[in-house]
């Protein structure tokens, strides 16, 4: 029927093509509900392949459970690009991640191919993993 923006907060407001691109990749279930699958924006280039940044980040999740933590993509001379995980689990490791990866069948191209451990990783104001502060700290060589 419409989204609610920011500019007019509390009042439905019709697209004018039908749709308004958010970015998020959905599924619809056979009674209209719609669930978030992930970010359409959040794909990395290895190997000619796209790699789901999202996926990822959920395979790392499975081992680091309740760990603050997020991919980051850098470039890669071989690949095209490399995935970097960003965590705050204090005893993650690339072995480990290897390890763990092959175990639940995934592609060697899932496998971040550098950990980067910051006790106070940047946080949204939700709570939530900050891929744009991450991304600047990547950029200015901080991280």
């Amino acid at each position: 029927l419409g989204y609610m923006k920011a500019d007019k907060p509390g009042e439905l407001q019709p697209t004018v093509e039908g749709w308004y691109d958010t970015g998020d990749i959905v599924s619809i279930d056979k009674d209209g509900f719609v669930t978030i699958k992930g970010r359409a924006k959040r794909f990395a280039k290895i190997a000619g392949e796209m790699v789901s940044l999202t996926s990822v980040e959920q395979v790392a999740d499975m081992l680091y459970c309740g760990a603050i933590q997020g991919i980051l993509t850098a470039p890669d001379e071989k690949k095209g690009e490399q995935l970097i995980l960003i965590t705050n689990h204090e005893n993650s490791s690339i072995g480990e991640l290897k390890k763990f990866f092959k175990e639940q069948g995934f592609s060697e191209l899932w496998i971040p191919k550098r950990v980067v451990y910051m006790k106070n990783p940047p946080i949204s104001g939700t709570g939530k993993f900050d891929y744009q502060t991450a991304e600047k700290l990547l950029h200015e060589g901080q991280i």
